[in-house]
């Protein structure tokens, strides 16, 4: 908590100084300005923004409003404005790695997170009400708290669920510590994994995460699950033979060693998954989950790092600078598990795997269903705040528009939270997140990167205030 306290109070400093003039000012008011609402609409050109408190209270040509006394006006000329980003799957919450990496994302244009498992739920609901209430600036966070796994869990940050008994009781007491949703993952068992469904439902509690290996993701989408993280479980559900698969794996679970074992044997049936592929059970996929309406998160970022980690070199990637010496150690290929275990065979395979996940994207994109733009950061190679434009860049590359991977990053996320009543959109009324660009997104969606500024609740945060963030994370990164 001491190191959560000092990068607070670095952020705080820092926007505090950069927001003094839209303090005394009672307006901000970007004139001339090219509007990108994400609302789907085409981009509305020469526009003028008026911010009122944390509110857009008007929208208008920019010859025909009227400009508050003492507003702060920005002359936008030849900028883009967009909603604030929000990336739908990191786990910056958890014990060792506090809000340190807030101020990568704000650097980065994201001004809300859906953080998928902590072991820090006390600290996280303080420090979220201190943001709420406007004691401390910082981004929008939802939570699950820690995640509801098997009895052999494999993640330090999980609760283990041993019997339906134990997944009633951990829903309704997560349901009191007030989390926002229930975090799912691999290693449930089917009755385990059923009572949770039914209890979260029965609690008002959305569920989401990772495809269990002993259910369907027909089963998953059919019981509610509201996402689905990383395409888990979707290639299974779309082989010829994933009932024997899916029965070795259930198998397998019950091992004493199935935390060693469980990875060699996916890895092992990956070839199999691809060689039984089929079109026809992908399309009677796809439509169940549009029936449903499971979302998916694919993070499709963390997927390519894990399919290339043999070929991941991080030495000339100046984004390694924010990233603490601790972590770069574990970052390094050489020391995971999958670069360790993995043959060349498995290796190859991998990368095969990956082409396949970017092919159901584009097919899920066909089908109509809808998506969210998740990074897993900081997992491996996946760099806070950066890796959600490797995501945008990503998920065009798997077929959706730059309007559709922006919507994934802003609309979409304020529809699945239940939130667009406020954000999601740059419409009059809503909360002021906004993003400001020096190019046209919808031209590239690489132009995302190029932040001009950004405003959060309201509050203008300059180009030099991110540019002072980024040195402040680098030089705490490096401190020896």
């Amino acid at each position: 908590m001491k190191n959560q306290a000092l990068w607070i109070i670095m952020l705080s400093g820092l926007l505090v100084a950069q927001t003094r003039q839209t303090t005394r000012s009672k307006s901000l008011v970007f004139t001339h300005i090219t509007i990108i609402d994400a609302t789907g609409a085409p981009a509305k050109a020469d526009m003028a923004v008026v911010i009122t408190g944390d509110r857009i209270r008007q929208l208008a040509k920019s010859g025909e409003i009227r400009v508050p006394r003492d507003a702060q006006v920005v002359d936008a000329t030849g900028k883009f404005l967009i909603p604030g980003l929000w990336d739908m799957h990191v786990h910056t919450l958890r014990k060792g790695r506090p809000e340190m990496f807030f101020p990568l994302f704000l650097a980065n244009g994201v001004t809300g997170v859906r953080d998928m498992g902590g072991d820090l739920l006390e600290q996280t609901r303080q420090l979220r009400k201190q943001i709420s209430d406007g004691i401390l600036p910082g981004l929008r966070i939802v939570t699950p708290g820690p995640v509801l796994d098997g009895p052999k869990q494999v993640s330090s940050f999980s609760i283990g669920v041993a019997n339906e008994i134990e997944a009633r009781q951990t829903v309704d007491s997560l349901k009191e510590q007030g989390v926002d949703f229930i975090k799912l993952y691999s290693l449930l068992p089917r009755d385990v994994y059923f009572a949770i469904a039914n209890e979260a439902t029965k609690q008002g509690l959305p569920f989401s995460g990772h495809v269990p290996y002993s259910v369907s993701a027909a089963e998953a989408s059919d019981a509610g699950q509201t996402s689905i993280e990383h395409l888990s479980g979707v290639l299974l559900a779309c082989s010829t033979a994933e009932a024997e698969l899916r029965k070795a794996l259930a198998e397998a679970m019950t091992r004493a060693d199935a935390t060693a074992s469980l990875p060699k044997l996916v890895r092992t049936q990956t070839r199999q998954v691809l060689e039984t592929f089929s079109d026809q059970k992908a399309a009677e996929l796809l439509a169940r989950f549009s029936r449903n309406h499971t979302w998916q998160c694919p993070t499709l970022v963390v997927l390519r790092a894990f399919a290339f980690l043999d070929a991941s070199d991080l030495s000339d990637d100046a984004r390694l600078k924010y990233i603490p010496f601790s972590m770069r150690e574990r970052w390094n290929p050489k020391g995971h598990l999958r670069a360790e275990n993995g043959t060349p065979e498995d290796l190859a395979n991998s990368k095969k795997v990956f082409q396949k996940e970017l092919e159901i994207v584009r097919a899920m994109r066909l089908a109509g269903l809808k998506f969210l733009a998740g990074t897993d950061a900081p997992t491996p190679n996946v760099f806070p705040g950066f890796g959600l434009h490797d995501e945008l860049r990503l998920l065009v590359s798997a077929g959706l528009t730059p309007m559709e991977a922006l919507q994934a990053a802003t609309r979409n996320a304020a529809t699945y939270l239940g939130l667009l009543d406020s954000l999601g959109t740059v419409e009059k009324g809503k909360i002021a997140d906004l993003v400001l660009l020096e190019g046209n997104p919808l031209d590239d969606i690489s132009n995302t990167q190029k932040i001009a500024a950004v405003v959060l609740g309201g509050k203008l945060i300059s180009k030099f205030s991110l540019q002072s963030m980024l040195a402040e994370v680098e030089r705490m990164a490096n401190k020896k």
